[in-house]
């Protein structure tokens, strides 16, 4: 999973290509799904992004829409990557069903995340 930011933007770009990436990032916890980002810039909590996700099978960029609901910084314990966690706006649900129908059996299976 990578993340770069462009900062003259503010735009994400996330690239999954992997179940167990996927895995990794989805936050099934938050109201609307959401997705923690691999990224070194500073981002504050609410801040509103923009993200085009690279999302495994998927032929095209999705656009993403969401805010920051999540922030873990830069030598944080446990190893923990840096990045953020974005709560999905409501209008991206169909990003989260496709999210669920490829991890369908996964969810809950209490493996580690980047965020729990």
């Amino acid at each position: 999973m990578s993340a770069s930011p462009r900062a003259s933007h503010g735009i994400l770009s996330l690239t999954i290509k992997s179940k167990e990436e996927l895995y990794r990032a989805f936050m099934p916890f938050i109201k609307n799904g959401g997705l923690f980002v691999a990224t070194p810039r500073n981002y504050q909590m609410g801040e509103e992004v923009f993200m085009l996700l690279d999302l495994m099978d998927e032929t095209d960029k999705i656009p993403v829409t969401g805010k920051v609901i999540w922030v873990t910084p830069r030598g944080a314990q446990g190893g923990k990557q840096a990045g953020i966690g974005i709560q999905l706006s409501s209008d991206d649900n169909t990003v989260v069903n496709k999210i669920e129908t490829y991890l369908a059996g996964a969810l809950g299976s209490g493996r580690l995340t980047h965020s729990m």
